[in-house]
């Protein structure tokens, strides 16, 4: 929305790999670990013979996590200090930040980026960090006018006053990217179409119709990030049932208007900071997906976003060494286009944007192969060159570029004489005065238009029987529920549904309204009845032979539950029930 200063700087992309524990899988194989960390360095070492050479990589951060007990060992809050923290610093100077993390699928990129409720990662802790300099910076902003002296009542409330002439407005969106369409996580209106990518010659490329919500707490934003979560796309496969199947982008966008009442003049300053969340790419032989055709086609889209990411970087680096030698004339085309991730990426990469890639690996034998393609990815992102600029805005410029782009294009018009021409402008016009209307809208309209989305999803969310909760925080205590389970920690145990005397549980489309609705592969119209009998005894009772599991066991009978008990609906709803009263524990 800011017109940039020209005077910018120029920054390599920043460049930061963490290498993760062993997980299960490697334990169980006795798979050796070949990565070993010095400083700056990663070694890959693939045979522990002594005459190998190993091959070694350099990188602006290098973080061992891959043993708790290790005095070097990179926690989540080392991390975040290393890398969260300048990215806070440079949007409070007015500059486009962004951290983007890439890995193989289960290296624990999601761990990084959104990490668990005991344990954060980056995402809500930059949050946090964001609304604490705000509150520092209006106390400074206070104590730079109040002398060590004594002042009297009415000179302070005049300096108190001068609090509020300088302002911060912090605003969210958070969607995924999956199957090539992209879906708003916060908008339940936004859930059930693809919502358009489109590109503005002042603006650049953006989300058409993407909500941007309006916060003034962390806690608001920890609220929607646990909401958003819910919406989005996982599945699972044989190798890994906790990767994402989707590129997830949450977005802060922080505005300050810096003045005092003794000043005729008013800066403002916009910055946007990207983090993005990566979906992992497995070789389908060894993850064990099978050629279905919504896998499939997952697989195909996740690997032309990140192959042409992969091109995008190439092409950057390419270019970069072109500019770097003065006898080159040759130019370098970049696809930014060629997928939707990197359109929208287009400006951290190669553009306006402070920007850190974040490479996660596994240190084992077994995935040697993609631990090594993962640093060879990451090698070539450090040539990348952004050219970072302060966007600072006088009053109204940008709303003048778009009216006065709107008027050019109208002049266009009327001297189209093509019907094609005319229907192409005609398109490019309303885009513009759809932007226009966007961003004119008064702050009190953006907040009821949050407080009107937040009812919605509310209303959703109780519609499909779901109650939201962050590690039984707003439980009811004493009442009965199923819980998702999810390996993948940003989305488990987010999912609470009570229980009445009598659930039903099937399809949104079945013939009645279900307590609970899931749908999914192996979901019945009627799938299923959870009782509440005497005493509080609860009976799980399949219906139409669907594909229930207590524990693992298929059941075709009624079975009495037990707290703890484990349920499979279909091929892909896990629970645990919860029932407090119940002494006689499945774990």
């Amino acid at each position: 929305m800011i017109m940039p200063k020209m005077n910018g700087t120029e920054a390599h992309v920043q460049v930061a790999v963490r290498a993760r524990p062993l997980n299960q899988r490697e334990i169980d194989l006795k798979s050796p670990i070949i990565i070993t960390i010095h400083g700056s360095q990663i070694l890959v070492n693939k045979s522990q013979e002594k005459h190998n050479t190993p091959k070694t990589f350099s990188y602006d951060f290098c973080f061992d996590s891959m043993h708790l007990d290790n005095s070097n060992y990179a926690s989540q809050e080392f991390i975040f200090n290393k890398l969260g923290l300048e990215i806070v610093k440079h949007a409070f100077e007015g500059y486009n930040a962004c951290i983007f993390a890439y890995g193989q699928t289960g290296s624990g990129k999601s761990y990084t980026m959104m990490g668990t409720h005991n344990d954060r990662g980056i995402i809500p802790r930059l949050s946090q960090s964001m609304f604490d300099r705000i509150e520092n910076e209006l106390k400074q902003d206070i104590n730079n006018h109040i002398s060590i002296e004594a002042v009297d009542n009415e000179k302070l409330n005049d300096i108190l006053s001068l609090k509020f002439s300088s302002t911060y407005r912090v605003e969210v969106s958070y969607f995924e990217i999956y199957n090539e369409k992209v879906r708003d996580l916060l908008n339940p209106n936004n859930n059930h179409y693809a919502l358009k990518v489109r590109e503005n010659k002042i603006l650049g490329p953006y989300v058409d119709g993407l909500s941007q919500l309006v916060v003034t707490s962390y806690q608001e934003i920890e609220t929607l990030l646990i909401e958003g979560n819910n919406y989005r796309t996982v599945a699972s496969t044989n190798m890994n049932t906790e990767s994402s199947r989707s590129h997830a982008v949450f977005t802060l966008k922080l505005t300050q208007t810096l003045s005092t009442e003794a000043s005729e003049t008013q800066s403002v300053k916009v910055s946007k900071i990207s983090l993005v969340d990566l979906a992992g790419s497995e070789r389908v032989s060894k993850s064990g997906i099978q050629i279905e055709q919504i896998r499939f086609r997952e697989g195909c889209n996740i690997n032309k976003s990140l192959s042409t990411l992969g091109l995008v970087i190439s092409a950057l680096a390419t270019r970069q060494s072109y500019e770097n030698n003065p006898k080159s004339i040759k130019k370098t085309f970049v696809p930014y286009r060629d997928s939707v991730l990197t359109w929208l990426l287009k400006d951290s990469l190669g553009g306006n944007s402070f920007t850190i890639m974040l490479a996660t690996i596994s240190p084992a034998y077994d995935n040697y192969e993609e631990t090594l393609s993962t640093l060879r990815y990451a090698d070539q992102a450090k040539k990348i060159v952004n050219h970072a600029i302060i966007n600072e805005d006088e009053p109204g410029k940008v709303i003048r570029e778009l009216r006065n782009e709107i008027d050019k294009l109208r002049k266009e018009l009327a001297d189209a004489k093509a019907e094609k021409s005319a229907e192409k402008l005609n398109a490019e016009i309303n885009e513009n005065e759809k932007l226009m209307q966007t961003i004119t809208k008064d702050w009190q309209e953006r907040i009821a238009e949050t407080d009107k989305i937040s009812k919605e999803r509310h209303e959703l969310l109780e519609k499909s029987g779901i109650s939201v909760c962050s590690s039984g925080i707003g439980l009811e205590k004493d009442r009965l529920y199923l819980v998702n389970l999810n390996p993948d920690p940003a989305l488990n145990e987010l999912l609470v549904y009570y229980l009445k005397t009598k659930t039903s549980i099937g399809r949104p489309d079945a013939s009645i309204k279900h307590d609970i609705e899931l749908i999914g592969v192996g979901i019945s119209p009627e799938h299923c009845i959870i009782e509440i009998r005497n005493q509080n005894q609860i009976f799980l009772i399949p219906l139409n032979k669907s594909k229930t599991y207590v524990n693992g066991q298929l059941i075709d009978n009624e079975r009495q539950l037990r707290h703890g008990d484990r349920i499979l609906l279909g091929c892909s709803h896990f629970f645990r029930l919860n029932s407090p009263g119940d002494k006689s524990k499945f774990y």
